[in-house]
Order: structure tokens, then sequence, then C-alpha cells
């Protein structure tokens, strides 16, 4: 059964409100949440981006269902510090808690002062920095002198099962490469051909454990509704993936996407007030074999949001991906 999941967006949301959201998605019958790890919000109208780190402990020990993040350490977090908190997670919450791991964005790793790499060196830090979480994980001391730096590092309390590995990808190329190491990969929703080409390079690469989707959508009473908010909230999905990853500020992603119309907007995401509109697309999600499937309404009122969708969405959908 396709496991259908919260996407908690801190760029949107104060802190206190995300946890109470996850909260009621949990009583409205999702099975599970997951949440970002930003510096920045995308854009200044957001307004938002607490400490995911801090929150997950709250929102674990206010929850019953698992939750995982998507983050990015290398840069703004030593790997070292980054296995501590894995590991702390993991041994207070077992079972309930895993962590995708990305190559990260410039707009939340620029405040350390040092360059942004090019997307090659990117890759390799993220292949090295797995690594020695990983060992970390694995109960060992750790000295490391490459791209990524370590000096005789240990985590002292760690769970009796490390957390699952995620990985963070969108291109089948980085599918694939993430297939040696991740325990399950993530990616964004994509049209149906190019999910099944996705899945298809992770699996014949030798890609484990589950195959997730974050869908970004819009609801609301009426459409136009709908579509205005996803055009306040998440115009810079028209911003391409290679440049969303060098852009370093949310004013840069502003200007990038001020002339941009609502109806543009809406052709990236579904934007719609008719819940059965959003079935239908996410069961065509599920019957792929989707492992799991995390909803983000874009907007930052989520009460309504969940109650619809628990009533009129959840139902059914869980029954599709059986």
């Amino acid at each position: 059964m396709t496991i259908v999941g919260f996407h908690a967006s801190h760029e949107q949301l104060p802190p206190s409100r995300l946890l109470a959201a996850v909260k009621d998605a949990e009583q409205a019958g999702f099975d599970a949440a997951m949440c970002s790890d930003h510096l920045e919000p995308w854009s200044a109208r957001q307004g938002h981006s607490g400490y995911a780190w801090s929150w997950l402990g709250a929102a674990l020990e206010a929850t019953r269902f698992s939750l995982g993040v998507v983050t990015a350490p290398g840069q703004r977090y030593h790997p070292a510090v980054a296995a501590q908190k894995l590991a702390t997670l993991a041994e207070m919450y077992p079972g309930r808690f895993w962590a995708a791991i990305g190559s990260g964005e410039a707009i939340n790793e620029h405040v350390t002062g040092d360059p942004w790499p090019e997307k090659d060196e990117r890759d390799a830090r993220l292949a090295e920095t797995v690594d020695v979480i990983r060992r970390l994980l694995a109960g060992e001391e750790v000295s490391a002198d490459g791209l990524v730096r370590v000096d005789r590092a240990r985590v002292w309390s760690l769970p009796e099962v490390p957390p699952p590995l995620f990985a963070a990808a969108v291109s089948t190329e980085t599918a694939r490469e993430v297939a040696a190491w991740a325990d399950g990969v993530i990616t964004v929703d994509q049209p149906t051909d190019a999910l099944r080409e996705f899945m298809g390079a992770y699996r014949d690469a030798g890609g484990r454990g589950p195959i997730a989707v974050q869908v970004h959508l819009s609801w609301a009473p009426t459409d136009e509704e709908a579509i205005a908010i996803a055009h306040d909230q998440w115009r810079q999905s028209l911003v391409p993936a290679h440049l969303a990853w060098e852009l370093d500020r949310p004013q840069d992603f502003d200007e990038r996407t001020a002339e941009v119309t609502p109806e543009q907007v809406a052709e990236t995401l579904l934007c719609s007030a008719d819940p059965a509109r959003h079935l239908e697309h996410l069961a065509g999600i599920a019957a792929l074999g989707i492992d799991r499937i995390y909803l983000h309404h874009v907007g930052t009122e989520q009460t309504a949001f969940i109650d619809t969708f628990g009533e009129h969405v959840l139902p059914e959908l869980k029954e599709a991906g059986r």
C-alpha cells in the first residue's frame, strides 16, 4: 500500500503552526510526514524558515507516525554534527525517523562564507559526506582529509539501528549515481514518463528501498483561489532546477519571477478546488508503484486542506496504491 504523507514547509509557516499542522495531519489519516530544512525561504513573501532539527524533536514527540527531512550536510552542516543529530533522533524515536541527503542549494549554504562549488564538486562532496556519516553511525572513529575534513570524530549516543539515509534526486542521472549508497530515494512530481524513467534508472543501477515522490499542489474552495495561492507562494517553481541551485537570496528568486502570471504557475502544479481532480492525479502516481507520496499544499492555511483531503482524498488514494 502506498504511504501517503504530509509535507511541512518550514519556508511558509512558523514552526509552532507547522507543529499544529503535523498533529492535525496525523489525526486526519495521513500515514507519515516530512519537512524541508532551509535557512532562508524561497521568497520574501513566504517569510519563514524555522530550524528543522529543533522542530523534528518536537514533532516526533507530538506524533506517532514516521517523520523525515530533506537536508544537505557538507557545507552549512559539518558531517560529524549531522551524524550526531541523526543518531540522537533515531535513538529517541526508533524506526520513525529518516533523512534524505542532497547536495544542497546556494540559498542555504552561502552563509558559511565558503565558495559555492560547481555541481560536479558538490556531488563528489555529497558522496564523501554520506560515507563519513555512515561510518559515524556505525560507531567508528572517523578522520578524513578530502573535500570533507574530519578529525577523529565519534558519535557516542547511537541508535540500535541507524536511520535510513535516502537520496534527494531529480534527474535520472542523479538517480543512477546515488543508487550505490541510498536506502531509498525521494524526488519531486514529474510527468508520468519522466517518473517511470527515474524509477527505472534508480532500480537498474541497484537502487534499493522505497521510492518517494513529493507532490506540490494547491487546493482552495475555488479554482481561482487555488491558482492565486500558488502564484503568491510557489512561483519559484518556474525557476529551472540548475539555476535554483545557484541563486543565493530570496530576493533573487522574486526578481526572476516578478513577471510570472498566475496561469504560468498553474502549469507547474495542480491548482484545483475539486478533490477528485487531485485524487485522480495522485492515484496515477501511486499506480506507477511509488512507495510513498508526500503532499505539499503550497498555501499557508493548512487546516482546511488537511480536513478536506483527509475526508475526500486519502481513503481512496490509499486503496489505489494497494
